[in-house]
């Protein structure tokens, strides 16, 4: 595929996203609406998996504290508003993930993934064994968070339509982000620790401190994500902690392709449409979507985005012969 090609399907693509609402059913509105956090979900645990290299088994614990956050502070007869609650439950999740990070990263390899799974799991009974936020049955959003500019109310989030394109906003916001962030020197550095820490210490770079920059803001960003999903169910309950939902968030990483920017879109878009397909037609559907995820995993070790790269990377190879060295091998090296 082309660069050109590539430019119009991102066009395509992005217009037929904005114009779903306008012609899709309310149904799925929602839940494309869902697939666009989850989006953003993956995109913040891609951050750490793909790019620095820290598995973590844990990171729902920001996604459902962040949506306890906003049940927490929204009044039962009136809403929250939207801006003070975002800023509010964001933060939190930072402010879980700085203090969890501190600890954690002073791990690495199996005990890494065991120590975030554990805060995880202390989080999830936190409120599930106590009354904190009604125990295992949640607790309730009454009334979504508004956002008020005067008297004019611009979005109704009880409006499927105007949550659907507030959730596409952050889900290119959170994408835009990302792109900027591994563009910067900071995001050479998070990659270069994730290929060689040692040598990036060895260079004279504080790593831990980079690490834990890192894991601050996936963590918001799974926090902005959790706002988002409690803001459009209004429940949230102590499986949005659990690691369950870690692994399927990671699920959707490799199956889109660890390490790259559309992975997170493709995985959670593929994952989420398999697991609604296969539930209409049996109730078997996890044996299903698991044979699926193992084929991928088989046959596509680099998930979706890297079937979309080696297409990429076939169509640049010139015929053979026509290397430099008139060698078939000269023109089939491979793309670094």
């Amino acid at each position: 595929m082309s660069t050109r090609a590539r430019w119009i399907a991102l066009f395509v693509g992005l217009t037929l996203l904005f114009a779903f609402p306008l012609i899709g059913d309310r149904f799925y509105v929602q839940f494309v609406s869902k697939i666009l956090i989850m989006t953003i979900f993956a995109g913040s645990l891609n951050l750490l998996v793909g790019y620095t290299g820290l598995i973590s088994l844990g990171h729902a614990a920001f996604f459902g504290f962040a949506g306890y956050i906003l049940a927490l502070y929204s009044p039962d007869t009136e809403a929250a508003g939207l801006l003070t609650s975002l800023l509010l439950s964001v933060g939190s999740a930072a402010l879980l993930a700085l203090l969890i990070g501190l600890l954690v990263l002073r791990t690495g390899g199996i005990f890494f993934i065991m120590a975030t799974l554990a805060f995880a799991e202390m989080l999830f009974y936190l409120f599930h064994d106590t009354a904190i936020a009604g125990g295992s049955d949640g607790i309730y959003i009454y009334q979504r968070p508004v956002l008020m500019i005067g008297g004019w109310q611009p979005l109704d989030l009880a409006n499927s339509a105007h949550f659907y394109y507030l959730a596409l906003f952050f889900s290119l916001a959170a994408i835009a982000c990302i792109h900027m962030l591994l563009r910067s020197p900071f995001g050479h550095v998070i990659v270069g620790i994730r290929v060689n820490e040692q040598r990036m210490r060895a260079l004279g770079f504080d790593t831990y401190r980079y690490k834990l920059v890192c894991f601050v803001i996936s963590g918001a960003l799974a926090g902005l994500a959790g706002y988002l999903a409690a803001s459009q169910f209004g429940v949230v309950n102590p499986e949005t902690l659990g690691w369950h939902l870690s692994g399927s968030v990671l699920m959707m990483v490799i199956l889109g392709g660890m390490g790259t920017l559309v992975g997170p879109v493709l995985g959670a878009f593929s994952l989420m449409m398999l697991e609604e397909s296969f539930q209409s037609i049996t109730k078997h559907w996890q044996l299903l979507t698991g044979a699926v995820i193992v084929l991928v995993a088989l046959y596509l070790p680099r998930g979706f985005a890297g079937l979309l790269r080696k297409r990429a990377d076939t169509d640049k190879l010139p015929p053979p012969g026509a290397g430099g060295s008139g060698t078939p091998a000269a023109a089939e090296r491979p793309h670094v």
